[in-house]
């Protein structure tokens, strides 16, 4: 253990509770206070003490890339944040226990304190959440001070990545801005679906690819009707959909406007969710706390007795490239489910796995991506409620 003393200080806030939210934290060093790192992010829509808790945890996993092996101080202004991972508060909302575990977990037990500090000592990392808020993220955590390098060094700073550099060419197509999408050729355009609203959705409950239904509400049939409203005048050549009953009447609606016949592929269907079936986040968080943390951390995790993030993935990419390779340069409809939809986006954006659950499509919502022949992609527009 090297025992290097590091602060991070972290706030998050939303314009609303809940409403438009970020978080933003930075570590500094203990003896002379220099900020090492910073980072700050928009989340969606989210309560002050999820943003509050968001930025604790960016701050200890950018303090943790600094330094596995060193001791931290966080420094909040979260009176809540502060006694709940002291210990001394029993944290009773469900959408926070998996945010606590996953930040226990970053740094071993005892190796962690928290402190809570006034308002106006912790203005750098508010200053943060409101940059973010204002549109001007810096994302993952960016070291902003570096130690001397090493003699060996010295003749690196124009090497990829350095501070200062010239930005490297894009090195693949999937670099290239979606505005030189002509230059490409003409895509593969898939309208991807979420099905129209059950009663399972309505009461928030986990209904993944391990039951067949509920089929579809009287709102979720009227989704499915403007969906296929919209979609009239895609000149899409095709439905794909799910197996499951909800997406194939999502998918029915859409096909009957198109005068297209429906392809049913397994591929799309909902991630399994094994235990967690049929119940909501609070009940799951309340019975599998282990779990649902570790399914939060990684996408290797799946649910008691169901599918991980990963698992899922792969097939949504084989579906993908059935796709592909039946439907060139034209445009497809596939109703599907939120996993495989966000999934799917997550995958053409690039972004990294936790991006999953920050894209929130709605029932009856429309993605468009583009899918170009050497590998490029694009979204045009994300989770369009008609």
């Amino acid at each position: 253990m090297s025992g290097r003393r590091l602060i991070v200080e972290a706030d998050g806030g939303s314009r609303g509770n809940p409403g438009p939210a970020a978080y933003g934290a930075l570590v500094r060093t203990a003896d002379a206070g220099e900020v090492l790192a910073e980072v700050a992010e928009a989340i969606g829509v989210a309560t002050n003490n999820v943003a509050e808790y968001r930025g604790v945890l960016a701050g200890l996993h950018a303090a943790h890339q600094i330094d596995p092996d060193a001791v931290v101080e966080a420094r909040l202004d979260s009176k809540l944040v502060v006694e709940q991972m002291s210990g001394r508060w029993k944290i009773k909302n469900a959408e926070l226990q998996p945010l606590a575990l996953e930040a226990r977990r970053v740094f071993p037990p005892g190796r962690v304190t928290y402190t809570w500090v006034p308002r106006a000592q912790n203005t750098h990392a508010d200053r943060l959440v409101n940059q973010a808020l204002d549109g001007q993220p810096i994302g993952t955590a960016s070291v902003v001070a570096q130690p001397a390098a090493a003699p060996d060094q010295a003749d690196r700073s124009e090497a990829p990545g350095a501070v200062g550099a010239e930005p490297a060419e894009p090195s693949s197509p999937q670099n290239r801005l979606a505005a030189w999408s002509p230059e490409l050729g003409t895509p593969t355009t898939l309208l991807v679906v979420r099905h129209g609203q059950t009663p399972l959705t309505a009461a928030r409950r986990f209904s993944g690819g391990g039951v067949e239904g509920p089929g579809l509400d009287e709102v979720g049939r009227e989704q499915a009707a403007r969906a296929a409203e919209l979609l009239a005048s895609s000149g899409a050549v095709a439905v794909v959909a799910s197996p499951m009953v909800r997406t194939r009447q999502t998918a029915e609606a859409i096909a009957a406007r198109l005068g297209v016949s429906i392809r049913v592929d397994d591929g799309w269907r909902e991630c399994h969710f094994g235990e967690w079936e049929g119940l909501t986040l609070a009940e799951i968080t309340e019975r599998y706390p282990e779990q649902v943390a570790s399914w939060y951390a990684s996408t290797a995790t799946a649910p008691p007795g169901g599918e991980s993030l990963d698992d899922l993935a792969r097939r949504v990419g084989v579906a993908r490239d059935k796709v592909l390779a039946r439907h060139p340069a034209q445009t497809v409809v596939v109703v599907t489910h939120s996993m495989p939809m966000r999934t799917l986006t997550r995958i053409a954006l690039g972004a990294p796995p936790e991006t999953l659950f920050r894209l929130l499509p709605a029932p009856g919502s429309v993605t468009e991506i583009q899918l170009f022949a050497d590998g490029a992609a694009a979204v045009p527009r994300f989770g369009h409620r008609p």
